[in-house]
């Protein structure tokens, strides 16, 4: 694409209408993440928001907004760190979340994800097998507001966003629609299922992710429902007398899960492997001040190598300093020192990996879609895995030592979490940028201010949460009403994962055993492609493994949608497809952003719910059921006929 003439671009305004949008973003995941364990995606919401605010304000260019949704949607996922920080209140380590320990420590762990991604940069935009979904979503939003020049592509995305929004709207917020629908076949003492989501949001995702990813995601989810769990439920007891269907969902949650957390490892390390050698090219350029005649152009120069080195340098002093205060509470100056190095090696050394593996998952399946949590299962693993090494060694030794450690890991895991979800969000921004002519280097400023304002708005969300109402298994004050407490399943996750490991009480039978088929598929994938007869992504095999089913049948349906769009007429246009599914996730992501924030305010999950009392699940389920057929149904009717005139 020719680059864009010079425009305004970082500004002081749209610093300051960036923060504004970083609080509701950042405290509406916050309060969703506790609540249900999942986030919203921040890019595109961002996006309209600026432009609104930008065009009431006047002036402002489609750079401009590009650079304000930036830093809002950095802020915006920063938010899971939810995932651990309220572990340490669960395993007793905290009594309230310490504003100092828990910002700086976000902060500079979100910052270590944006200098590993811009390395990243250069070679994963470059990957034409990385769709990006969401980031190229944003780019149409920006484009089609700022030229205003083509209403065809404007109508498409307006048609998506409002169809979407009401579907939303009525399923989510009123309950009158169904959410998905399951059909589980009992056989014997197990149970076969399908299931699939009426999410517009990743219908239009699948359309952009392709059928690719989408068929691979399909093959790890029917593995897993139609043959790991019926096979788990012959061997594995059933001590509490679960009905056969909620059997099945336990041995996914507890057991199969986790074979795609090991194949998912595998198959990031891979990926990082085949990215070695163009990305340790791209740090050398990184790190080397060009000549004057080979400087980049302005839409592919990044921050300079001295301010690369003087970030990470900041960076790794606060990281160091912040987990030797953490440690220096509970052990001698001396082995806090260790803990400290050691945390502080575990962070550098993990950091790149965790950063490369979400972003090339979020390029592949978008970062609503990445299995974010996943990744952070592995870095826990591995973070608790050295920390039991430095056990056996004399350090932190005793009941002590070990809570101790068991709470260092936790703490360590919050900067590993922060980088690796601003991985996930970043490259979907830089590609934005990349598709409207954004500067790199500008991008990369406003989402290091990104981490700072979110960083700055997570303590005291999370704190007025806890004293509000309280997370389970942790309650602030006696006689407070548990039916109230928030969830948190990601915090209780990694702390039964973190603690099993030092109390000996994981199953690694079931990470070996995806690690193994994560090799298996990264042999097939590599025959496909060598003969010529397609691909088979290992790494959305275990994506479609780890996420519930119904989240990756929609993507799977989406995509297959796209390719019979195709197949039905090979002459549709792909940019008409392209805004149509963007305004299904712009409008699904918005509603979300609403909904989450009425349901913070009035401390109910559902305040909007028109549902009667006593009305049958099946009455929503069909009805659901019939209006997402009519979206697909109407998905494919506007790309087969010729566009109105």
């Amino acid at each position: 694409m020719a680059s864009l003439p010079v425009q305004r671009e970082l500004t002081w305004r749209g610093i300051v209408i960036g923060a504004l949008i970083t609080v509701v973003f950042t405290a509406s995941n916050v309060y969703l993440g506790l609540r249900i364990g999942l986030t919203i995606a921040t890019s595109i919401p961002a996006a309209v928001i600026s432009m609104a605010v930008l065009r009431v304000l006047g002036g402002g260019t489609i750079l401009e907004n590009n650079l304000v949704q930036t830093q809002a949607s950095a802020a915006g996922t920063l938010a899971c760190v939810f995932a651990s920080l309220p572990a340490l209140l669960m395993g007793g380590f905290w009594q309230h979340f310490p504003f100092v320990q828990a910002a700086v420590l976000t902060a500079a762990g979100g910052m270590t994800g944006v200098l590993f991604t811009i390395p990243l940069r250069r070679v994963m935009l470059r990957d034409a097998t990385l769709s990006f979904p969401e980031g190229v979503a944003a780019a149409e939003i920006l484009r089609a507001g700022a030229t205003r020049e083509d209403p065809e592509s404007i109508r498409a995305l307006l048609h998506g966003g409002m169809l979407a929004a009401v579907l939303t709207f009525a399923s989510t917020g009123l309950r009158l629609l169904g959410n998905g629908l399951t059909a589980t076949v009992v056989a014997g003492g197990t149970a076969l299922r399908l299931s699939v989501g009426f999410s517009p949001a990743l219908l239009g995702a699948g359309y952009l992710v392709g059928l690719a990813g989408g068929l691979a995601m399909l093959a790890g989810a029917l593995l897993t429902w139609e043959v790991l769990i019926p096979a788990m439920a012959q061997v594995m007891p059933n001590p509490a007398g679960l009905a056969p269907g909620d059997f099945a969902a336990l041995l996914w949650r507890e057991k199969a899960r986790f074979i795609g957390v090991g194949l998912i490892g595998v198959a990031a390390i891979w990926t990082v492997l085949r990215m070695g050698r163009p990305l340790l090219n791209s740090v050398r350029l990184l790190l080397v001040r060009p000549a004057a005649d080979a400087a980049p152009a302005r839409t592919d120069t990044d921050l300079s190598p001295r301010a690369i080195r003087a970030m990470a340098g900041i960076v790794l002093v606060l990281v160091g300093s912040m987990f030797f205060v953490f440690a220096r509470g509970s052990v001698p100056f001396g082995p806090a020192l260790a803990a400290a190095l050691a945390g502080l090696a575990c962070c550098a050394g993990l950091g790149l990996f965790v950063a490369a593996a979400c972003g090339y998952m979020a390029g592949l399946v978008g970062s609503s879609s990445s299995p974010i949590s996943g990744v952070t299962i592995l870095a826990a693993m591995c973070v608790a895995c050295v920390f039991v090494v430095l056990r056996a060694t004399g350090l932190f030794a005793g009941v002590a030592g070990q809570h101790f450690t068991i709470g260092f890991c936790l703490y360590a895991l919050t900067a590993i979490t922060a980088s690796a979800a601003i991985a996930n969000d970043n490259l979907q921004d830089l590609k934005t940028g990349q598709m409207i002519g954004a500067t790199p280097w500008k991008q990369e400023a406003a989402l290091l201010i990104g981490c700072v304002s979110g960083a700055v708005v997570i303590p005291p969300v999370l704190n007025v949460l806890y004293q509000t109402y309280g997370f389970v298994g942790a309650m602030p004050h006696a006689g407070m009403d548990a039916t109230q407490a928030l969830a948190a399943p990601q915090p209780a996750l990694l702390l039964m994962i973190t603690s099993g490991i030092f109390l000996h009480q994981l199953d690694w039978n079931l990470l070996l055993l995806g690690a193994v088929a994560g090799c298996a598929l990264i042999g097939i994938d590599a025959a496909l492609r060598r003969t010529g007869r397609g691909s088979l992504p290992p790494l959305a095999v275990g994506i479609g493994i780890y996420l519930p089913m119904n989240v990756s049948v929609t993507l799977a349906l989406g995509a297959l949608l796209g390719s019979l769009i195709n197949r039905l007429n090979p002459h549709a246009g792909v940019h008409r497809g392209t805004m149509i599914a963007s305004g299904l996730i712009v409008g699904e992501s918005l509603t979300g952003v609403v909904l989450a924030c009425l349901s913070a305010l009035s401390g109910r999950d559902s305040p909007l719910s028109l549902l009667p009392h006593g009305m049958p699940a099946m009455v929503t389920d069909m009805a659901g059921l019939a209006a997402f057929g009519l979206l697909c149904v109407w998905f494919c009717r506007t790309q087969i006929r010729p566009p109105a005139r």
